[in-house]
This record gives structure tokens, C-alpha cells and sequence, in this order.
């Protein structure tokens, strides 16, 4: 069985970009089938050439695929990652996610798990608010999350933040070894869980009773409530 994963990140300096990466990494290293995705940038061109790394990295990254609603609708499972900004997700990935209502109504975010990261320049700049922040949306999803927990000795190598992966420093000096080991352990843990969940619902007795699914049904009570 190939689980399907999508990785989506906004990234300005790059910190993001290289959690992303391993993120990704740690997903394929357990058989699944990984999508990198950038989210749009929507910060103008004089805000980006004001900052060298940010256009750096703005033009680095043009060769990554730019993530649409579509990847989320292929997913099995996700992993979201953002810088902080003032404790909350940077505004680019908001954006998009704002783009997922429709999947919403129809159900086909629900009972899927996800996961994600962070980067902040300060030790206490907002990471673990940031991802308790993405968190509330994945509520309203009815979304699985998968924390890292303190499950594995990467996550207290890199810091020890059961939230998730997060960076604390400046972009120039990037990810240490620990946080990308701990990155790649992150999605590693994902997609495992997506594995199991989806062999258990391939085994499980068909739900299609007069009712229908739980699935069905939050569709029919989106389409009362839209």
C-alpha cells in the first residue's frame, strides 16, 4: 500500500524549506508517495529585495511546484510548514488554506492525519503558538493531528518540542543536523500513521449502511449549512 503525502510550506529565508525538505525525506525513507509543494508568495517585490536572503531565496525556489487545492485532495495525509509571525502562521500559507473550503464542505479533508512545522529567530518567538494556531484549523477539518510527541530520541536531540519540528535561529546558519534528523522523523512518523490507518479502514466492515459513512453524512450537512 502506497500512502499518499503532501508537504506544504511557505518559506521566505529558507529555514522552512529546509525542514520541508526533510519532512519529505523522512515521508519517501517508509514507501510513501511525497509532494513538495511552496505556497504563493504574496509579499511584494519590494519587501523581498529589501531582505538578500529572502530574495535568495525567492529565486531558488522557483523551480519547486507551487501547491494547489488539488494536492490536498490527493493526499492521504499532510504536513504543514511556517515561520512564525507573532505567533501565528505566516499569511501566504493562511491563504492558501483559506482556498480549502470547498474540500471542507465535501468532507474529503476529515479523518486525514497531519502534522507540522516551524521556524522562529527566537528561542521563544512563537513556534510552539504557531503550531497550536494550525491546529484550530485542523479542528474544523476533523483532521487527525500527529504531533511528534516525545517519541523518539530525535525529538529530544533537536530540542525536545512534542508540537513539532521547529528552528530557532537565524536563516543564514539553516537547520542543524538534529532538527532535520528530527524533521525527517516527523514525517517518517506521518506516514507511518497514515499507513496503519488506511490498512485499518481496507479492513474494516463496509460502513455503508441506510445511513451511509460519516463521511457522506458531514457532506449532506455541509450542503444544508453552506
Amino acid at each position: 500500500m502506497t500512502v499518499k503525502v503532501a508537504v506544504i510550506y511557505y518559506s521566505a529565508t529558507g529555514s522552512v524549506h529546509s525542514l520541508a525538505q526533510a519532512v519529505a525525506e523522512g515521508a519517501a525513507s517508509v514507501g510513501a508517495e511525497v509532494r513538495l509543494r511552496r505556497v504563493a508568495e504574496l509579499a511584494p517585490d519590494s519587501a523581498i529585495d529589501h531582505n538578500p536572503l529572502w530574495r535568495r531565496h525567492a529565486d531558488a525556489a522557483r523551480s519547486i511546484t507551487e501547491a494547489s487545492v488539488e494536492d490536498l485532495a490527493w493526499a492521504d495525509a499532510f504536513a504543514f510548514g511556517t515561520p512564525t509571525r507573532f505567533g501565528g502562521p505566516a499569511a501566504q500559507l493562511k491563504q492558501f488554506i483559506d482556498q480549502a473550503g470547498g474540500l471542507w464542505q465535501e468532507g474529503r479533508l476529515a479523518d486525514k492525519p497531519v502534522t507540522s512545522f516551524t521556524s522562529a529567530y527566537n528561542r521563544h518567538g512563537g513556534s510552539e503558538a504557531t503550531i497550536l494556531s494550525l491546529a484550530n484549523v485542523f479542528y474544523h477539518w476533523g483532521a487527525l493531528i500527529v504531533p511528534t510527541g516525545f517519541t523518539d530520541p530525535a525529538v529530544y536531540a533537536a530540542g525536545g518540542n512534542p508540537y513539532g519540528t521547529s528552528m530557532t535561529g537565524p536563516a543564514t546558519d539553516g537547520p542543524d543536523a538534529a532538527t532535520l534528523e528530527a524533521a525527517r522523523y516527523q514525517g517518517r512518523r506521518l506516514a507511518q500513521i497514515a499507513i496503519r490507518l488506511l490498512a485499518a479502514d481496507d479492513h474494516a466492515p463496509d460502513a455503508a449502511a441506510p445511513g451511509g459513512n460519516a463521511r457522506d453524512a458531514l457532506a449532506s450537512m455541509s450542503s444544508l449549512t453552506a
